[in-house]
């Protein structure tokens, strides 16, 4: 019988390796959810899924964090990265399909840095001008 469930080093489960992701990593918003992605110096991807309480009741917040394991394992061949997912409640009954676009077009647009979705980190400051007081 084939083993369904992520194996322990596809998994990003203590809180500072979440926290080291969305302090450090890139954070991209799509229409069913928000990834944030950084490289872990490793061959193989990691995934973490970070379903709240305002996503809905657990039957919601689990079922939310299948499909998010689902589209993991589907897309696996990406390479050395943490992954977290942080599902919207539109992703609870939009087709699976159209899942699969949304998290493929957020790995995708990661990869390229846009003028008006950089991020803050990404983007250097201008030094301040002293005005006059």
């Amino acid at each position: 019988m084939k083993e369904k469930g992520l194996a322990a080093p596809d998994r990003i489960r203590r809180r500072p390796e979440f926290e080291r992701i969305y302090s450090a990593g890139a954070k991209v918003h799509g229409r069913l959810m928000t990834v944030f992605v950084m490289p872990n110096g490793t061959a193989t991807p990691r995934l973490g899924v970070a379903a709240t309480r305002k996503l809905g009741s657990a039957v919601e917040r689990n079922r939310a964090k299948r499909r998010a394991r689902e589209l993991f394992r589907r897309r696996k061949n990406i390479g050395g990265l943490d992954i977290v997912i942080v599902p919207r409640r539109e992703m609870l009954d939009a087709p699976f399909a159209v899942l699969e676009a949304d998290y493929a077009a957020l790995l995708t647009r990661r990869r390229q840095p846009s003028g008006r979705g950089a991020h803050r980190r990404d983007v250097p400051r201008p030094a301040q001008a002293n005005q006059g007081v």
